[in-house]
């Protein structure tokens, strides 16, 4: 009964290998993500048409297609052009081009909650269009899509896993290489499990601390509050349905 398990333990030194491999590509492509969201937000809100052409584009290109594609595309496909990734750095590139179409749409929306009174008094004090943005609008954008925004990084945790497709031993892989040796496939993939489980809430946890020392007023006016853990929300949703 215990036997299986004392295997499964027994390969923890490649499972916190593979998970420390899954957090870091994650964060990377998360932060190249945000960078491309506010860019393709501001693309989106240009002046210029063909600015807002190109980010429709990208937006509505990369929405409607699969993210396992845009994986494929990258890793596969751009090589015959010259341009080559290891697979770290395509699975990178993938899901921070992925996320990066959804974190368009979400800081636009951000961008065009701001009170447009807000921005007319800014401007009839004599600040730049530069400083308008980076003292007005963005802080305001950035507090109404925080929640949003780390729902998206959680999403990039949790997608990261079809880059085991290309053979990087993230978690995902590398549960699939052990599960080929050992044939547990109940004990290895609930590891796993567990650790996605474990990666997404300490992320949530950390981001809500962040949020309320980030912002004032808090996100949360009501006070300070715990977020309810993984057990709390399931038997709410029991609750409801």
């Amino acid at each position: 009964m215990l036997a299986p398990w004392a295997t499964t333990f027994s390969y923890a030194p490649a499972f916190l290998n593979a998970l420390w491999l899954t957090t870091a590509m994650s964060v990377l492509a998360f932060l190249f993500a945000f960078i491309l969201g506010v860019l393709g937000a501001l693309a989106r809100r240009s002046h210029f048409r063909l600015l807002r052409f190109i980010g429709a584009v990208y937006v509505e290109g990369i929405r409607n297609t699969p993210v396992l594609l845009q994986l494929f595309m990258i890793y596969f496909a751009l090589p015959q052009a010259g341009i080559r990734f290891d697979a770290f750095q395509a699975g990178v590139a993938a899901l921070a081009v992925n996320a990066g179409a959804y974190l368009t749409e979400i800081i636009r929306a951000g961008l065009q909650s701001v009170p447009r009174g807000q921005l007319e008094a800014a401007r009839s004090i004599g600040l730049a269009p530069r400083d308008v943005f980076r003292s007005v609008v963005f802080p305001q954008a950035l507090r109404s899509v925080y929640p949003p925004v780390i729902n998206q990084f959680i999403q990039v945790i949790l997608g990261s896993s079809l880059v085991s497709q290309i053979a990087l031993p993230e978690l995902t892989n590398t549960a699939q290489t052990i599960n080929s040796q050992t044939l547990l496939t109940m004990h290895i993939f609930t590891v796993v499990l567990v650790l996605y489980l474990f990666l997404s809430n300490v992320t949530a946890l950390v981001a809500d601390l962040v949020g309320r020392r980030a912002f004032k007023p808090p996100l949360y006016p009501s006070g300070p509050r715990r977020r309810p853990g993984l057990l709390s929300r399931v038997g709410h949703m029991v609750r409801g349905s």
